[in-house]
């Protein structure tokens, strides 16, 4: 995986995550830390892309564990998706944010994975051993 893309869309994901994040935080009225959360994931996720950079191996499959993490700590706010569309949501903002982040980190995932299959099918084109 030297040649990847990954750690520089690692990066860039942070940096959206943290955007949504601190839009969040500066949006709510009550600017509750939890509006932070994807900010905090983001951050987490921009130091593992850069570096990932020099170690993609072990620090793109970390960036992975965390978007998947965060990924699943978001959904309870997708599930509030009819509340919203209702107008019944207690916490609109936080449905809205939480949808974004979700959207955004399981998109990741998907690259992810398909980023190490390339990889496994690359090395077995090449006649080289799998290593991970």
């Amino acid at each position: 995986m030297q040649n990847s893309s990954m750690p520089r869309t690692t990066v860039i994901l942070g940096s959206l995550l943290i955007a949504v994040g601190v839009i969040g935080y500066l949006a709510s009225d009550t600017s509750s830390w939890t509006a932070l959360i994807p900010a905090i994931l983001g951050a987490v996720l921009a130091v593992c892309g850069v570096l990932g950079r020099s170690n993609p191996k072990v620090w793109i499959h970390a960036a992975l564990v965390v978007a998947l993490v965060g990924a699943l700590g978001t959904l309870r706010n997708v599930l509030g998706l009819g509340d919203l569309i209702a107008g019944e949501a207690d916490r609109p903002l936080a449905v809205i944010s939480g949808t974004i982040t979700f959207v955004l980190l399981v998109g990741y995932v998907v690259l992810g994975v398909r980023s190490f299959i390339a990889v496994r099918r690359a090395r077995r084109a090449g006649g080289g051993q799998l290593s991970s």
